[in-house]
């Protein structure tokens, strides 16, 4: 019982820190100024919105958009995964059930298997499900009538969509990692929703140490809350906030200790690279998707990796902040 009140506990918390309107949403301002265009003309024309593919690193806010979207548009929003759609009756069953304008999310999108998305060209398209019925000679397709809806698909990897899949999307869009003052507001909008006494200058460490991403930041803010809490401090402040994530090994750049690792793994074992993926997961003993799709794209969009077409490779900026030179060698454990 304790758990469960604790779990729901942390999903309303979840929930108030989750924008509920655009205009609240922080960050992304192009992708915004998209939004509230698609949005005003779906609703002169009564119509559901577009089909919206949202790509980009993870935290970033992709469930977020999809559910803001669902508000403004006054609809329901349906949230799964590709990985959850593995027979064709898992997403029969979310269509079918869909009202008029409803928002169906759906994460990792660049998972679906070749049945479930050929289901869902039709869907698409002319809002028709084709489903086929019996085997053999005796097989028989028919087409049941769905209600309008906006597929929203979420991925880290758009390149890995077929064609067909993300042709029929009638908005692309990437999302950016975020710069230091939308985090700064991030974090302050946070720490006031969970009662949570912050100086700007302690907001400002805490984004400057988020990677650029709303999910570590609010991560981040909550661990410092701990830590102050114990400290019986009223108030985070920089120096605070400091301390505290240099206790939870978080560095003034926002790389942590699996950052740390695969950067030194590669100068220290590698003679700084090139070196591929598999050797760089071999060595470290982290898991091969986990360093391409969480840790990469932070260190490769802020020049302390490269990738090349013979392997990844550390840059000048990555020797640097590590605190040696390219001759030098280096402990992966001191740092």
């Amino acid at each position: 019982m304790l758990a469960q009140a604790n779990n729901e506990e942390t999903e309303n918390t979840e929930d108030k820190i989750r924008p509920q309107r655009l205009a609240d949403y922080i960050g992304q301002k192009d992708l915004k100024g998209i939004l509230n265009i698609a949005i005003a003309a779906a609703k002169g024309r009564q119509d559901s919105l577009d089909h919206l593919l949202l790509y980009g690193p993870p935290g970033l806010g992709k469930t977020t958009i999809s559910l803001i979207l669902a508000t403004e548009m006054r609809v329901n929003c349906k949230i799964t995964s590709a990985p959850a759609l593995e027979r064709p009756r898992d997403i029969t069953g979310l269509l079918v059930n869909l009202q008029p304008g409803d928002i169906l999310f759906i994460d990792e999108i660049h998972r679906l298997n070749r049945m479930t998305e050929e289901l869902l060209y039709p869907a698409m398209e002319d809002f028709r499900l084709d489903v086929t019925i019996g085997k053999g000679q005796t097989a028989k397709t028919r087409s049941i009538p769905l209600s309008p809806f906006t597929l929203v698909g979420a991925t880290t990897k758009a390149g890995s969509l077929s064609s067909p899949l993300r042709d029929r999307f009638g908005i692309i869009q990437r999302l950016r990692f975020y710069e230091l003052d939308e985090l700064t507001l991030i974090v302050k909008r946070t720490a006031q929703i969970i009662s949570t006494p912050i100086t700007e200058s302690g907001a400002i460490e805490i984004a400057r140490r988020s990677r650029g991403t709303p999910r570590i930041a609010n991560r981040l803010l909550r661990r410092v809350r701990d830590y102050v809490e114990v400290q019986k401090a009223e108030t985070i402040t920089a120096e605070l906030a400091a301390t505290a994530m240099d206790l939870f090994d978080v560095d003034r750049e926002g790389l942590d200790w699996t950052d740390r690792l695969v950067l030194n793994t590669i100068i220290k074992q590698f003679n700084g690279g090139p070196v591929g993926l598999e050797a760089i997961a071999a060595a470290t003993g982290e898991d091969r998707k986990t360093i391409e799709e969480v840790y990469e794209p932070y260190l490769l969009q802020n020049g302390y990796l490269s990738r090349t077409h013979r392997g990844r490779m550390v840059t000048a900026k990555a020797y640097q902040h590590l605190g040696f030179s390219s001759h030098d060698s280096v402990d992966i454990f001191s740092k």
